[in-house]
């Protein structure tokens, strides 16, 4: 799971991965500025789809996917158990990723905050 928050100032979203997710995914934070955001779904479905193929972290289905993928082209970043909590961040112009597919505490919220965030940005 990844703890969310927006520093306005810096211009960055901040995905603190907590607990053991650091070791399967093989991260402990993200830093990804504002403007390279596109937005952001809670999408539970998007964990039966194809992952592609792992570059580094852990992939063990119907347990927890996390870690570095690339699938048809595109540089994933995974960290999820849980597929009802799961949020697609869309990035454009990201140095490191094309999608964020994350596992938060409330999906809904954490969709609203960085889409207000985007707006205002």
């Amino acid at each position: 799971m990844a703890l969310i928050s927006i520093d306005r100032e810096r211009g960055l979203l901040t995905a603190e991965i907590k607990g053991l997710d650091k070791l399967w995914s093989l991260k402990s934070r993200l830093e990804i500025p504002l403007a390279h955001m596109r937005g952001a779904t809670h999408d539970p479905g998007i964990t039966r789809e194809r992952k592609g193929i792992r570059v580094g972290g852990t992939n063990l289905p119907g347990v927890i996917t996390a870690g570095r993928f690339l699938h048809n082209g595109e540089r994933l970043f995974w960290d999820v158990k849980n597929p009802d909590k799961a949020v697609v961040i869309e990035l454009a112009d990201a140095e490191s990723y094309d999608r964020l597919v994350i596992e938060v505490d409330d999906p809904r919220a954490t969709v609203a905050l960085i889409e207000q965030s985007i707006a205002r940005g």
